[in-house]
């Protein structure tokens, strides 16, 4: 099964979306504003890909956050910020049975799928 994670209105998930559709992929789309997001699935995500690929550290979310948030990071603390601002994730993350893929890219895409 392939899922689809992101956010609807972003473009990286957008452009995602429209390659998977042109190229008869089918999948599950999980919105994370509007389907949610578990600590168990940050934590998933974060023990197949690490946290460090997951956070978003060029995201206007995450210079809107306190020096102290941002300061002595690990899986833990990153999974709550995560958690609680779910714009901090590099999207879309795309799952695909065991291969885990953050980020868009056409042509790791078509390698993995």
């Amino acid at each position: 099964m392939i899922i689809l994670y992101g956010i609807k209105n972003c473009d990286s998930v957008k452009k995602a979306r429209l390659w998977l559709d042109k190229n008869e992929v089918v999948y599950q789309f999980h919105d994370f504003r509007g389907d949610g997001l578990s600590m168990e699935q940050l934590q998933g995500f974060i023990a197949k890909a690490s946290w460090e690929a997951l956070l978003n550290k060029r995201s206007t979310s995450w210079r809107q956050l306190s020096d102290e948030q941002k300061t002595d990071l690990n899986a833990e603390k990153v999974a709550v910020l995560l958690l609680d601002n779910p714009t901090l994730i590099k999207r879309p993350v795309l799952q695909a049975d065991e291969q885990f893929f953050i980020g868009f890219n056409a042509e790791t895409y078509q390698t993995l799928l």
